[in-house]
């Protein structure tokens, strides 16, 4: 019972982390958390982040609803569903092994995009290529945040925040009801939720508090830092 309860106490604050981040900047839960909390035990991953991810993007959803363009995230909305659908096909034929290099793949992945000096506008188009993605590998690993980050990132903080905890509140649904009828949404992952939600809203709270004091420069280095050494971890693992 020890190793249980020591085992919820790590994954409590491994989303306390990723909350955090989240609510910093828009985006990071599952990136943080995804590979760090699959070491801990691969039934965090994806359905339990993406419960916590929906609960928390509520949250943000609310405190920046003026800023919100649905209009501007339907055809997002439309490409996640067929996205979605692919990530649970491939949730069926992967093993533990080969989704925790994925989950190192797409954290590395989702560091390269922050890095890079690109400029998308957000077209119809464009923005149904990034659903699709997103819902492709927020079903199949949690981490649907880089490719809608990517298109939005040139918003103003506000709109980013808003647009993003928006389409996050779908696309946690659709992603769910997915990993539902895969098998990949059971009720012991419901449970297992349960005590990581009280630390998603306290991650929430704890980053309207620090932003004010701390650079968000500074948050994004560090976020950096940590998803490349817990992506780099998550690969490590696949091979061990």
């Amino acid at each position: 019972m020890a190793e249980l309860d020591h085992t919820v106490l790590l994954a409590m604050g491994i989303i306390f982390l990723g909350a955090f981040v989240q609510s910093a900047i828009g985006f990071g839960l599952a990136i943080v958390a995804a590979p760090l909390l699959f070491l801990v035990s691969p039934d965090y991953v994806p359905a339990p982040i993406v419960m916590v991810a929906l609960f928390n993007s509520l949250f943000n959803a609310y405190k920046y609803r003026n800023n919100i363009a649905i209009g501007g995230l339907k055809m997002a909305i439309y490409g996640r569903v067929p996205g979605s659908i692919a990530g649970g096909v491939l949730l069926l034929y992967v093993s533990s092994a080969a989704l925790s290099l994925w989950l190192g793949g797409m954290v590395l992945l989702a560091v390269l995009i922050s890095l890079l000096p690109l400029r998308f506008e957000p077209t119809p188009n464009r923005m149904a290529v990034a659903g699709f993605f997103s819902g492709f590998m927020g079903t199949s690993s949690s981490i649907g945040g880089p490719p809608m980050a990517l298109i939005l990132q040139h918003q103003d903080a506000s709109s980013l925040r808003g647009n993003l905890a928006a389409f996050f509140v779908f696309s946690s649904i659709i992603s769910l009801i997915v990993q539902y009828f895969i098998g990949y949404l059971t009720w012991q992952h419901f449970v297992m939720t349960l005590p990581l939600l009280p630390m998603g809203w306290l991650g929430y709270v704890a980053a309207q508090v620090v932003v004010k004091y701390v650079s968000k420069q500074w948050i994004r280095i560090f976020t950096l830092v940590l998803c490349s050494a817990s992506g780099l971890t998550a690969i490590f693992r696949a091979f061990s």
